[in-house]
C-alpha cells in the first residue's frame, strides 16, 4: 500500500495544492485522463467544503491522505472545526449553510458523481472526515 499524508491551513488558494497533490499521486496508478479528472474534482470540492464550512471566520486546518490499494485509491479529507449536525441533510442537493457565500449546495452531489463511494463522518463540534474511494486504471 503507498500512501500521502499532509495538513494545511483552511485557506481557499490551498485548494490547488489539494488539486495538485491529488494528480501527482494519482499518476503513480496510471489513471486515464477521465478518472484524473474526476479525482481532481472530487478533491476540489471535499477541500472546499472544509474551508468554506468547518471553521467560519476563525483559523483552521484540512488534512489530506491518499491511499492505493490493488488499484483502489482511497482519499481523505478531514478539519477540525465545526462539524455537521445533520450530514444526511448535508448531502442534500442544493443544501448550504453558506448562502450569503453564493454557495450551489452540490459539492457532495459532485462527490458522489465523481467517486465510486463517499463517505462522511462528522459529529459537532468536532469536525469532519470525507472518505472517498475510486477505481482506476485497468481495475476499474
Amino acid at each position: 500500500m503507498n500512501g500521502l499524508r499532509t495538513s494545511f491551513p483552511a485557506v481557499s488558494r490551498n485548494e490547488a495544492l489539494a488539486r495538485g497533490l491529488a494528480a501527482q499521486f494519482l499518476m503513480l496508478m496510471d489513471p486515464t485522463v477521465e478518472e484524473l479528472s474526476d479525482v481532481k474534482t472530487a478533491v476540489s470540492e471535499a477541500v472546499t467544503n472544509a474551508v468554506v464550512h468547518a471553521y467560519r471566520g476563525r483559523k483552521g486546518e484540512v488534512s489530506l491522505e491518499f491511499s492505493e490499494a490493488d488499484g483502489e485509491l482511497t482519499v481523505s479529507v478531514s478539519d477540525t472545526g465545526r462539524g455537521i449536525e445533520d450530514v444526511e441533510l448535508a448531502r442534500t442537493p442544493f443544501y448550504t449553510t453558506a448562502p450569503e457565500a453564493e454557495r450551489t449546495g452540490l459539492g457532495f452531489a459532485v462527490m458522489e458523481a465523481f467517486m465510486d463511494s463517499v463517505e462522511v463522518e462528522s459529529a459537532p463540534g468536532r469536525g469532519t472526515r470525507v472518505i472517498m474511494k475510486k477505481r482506476i486504471g485497468g481495475n476499474a
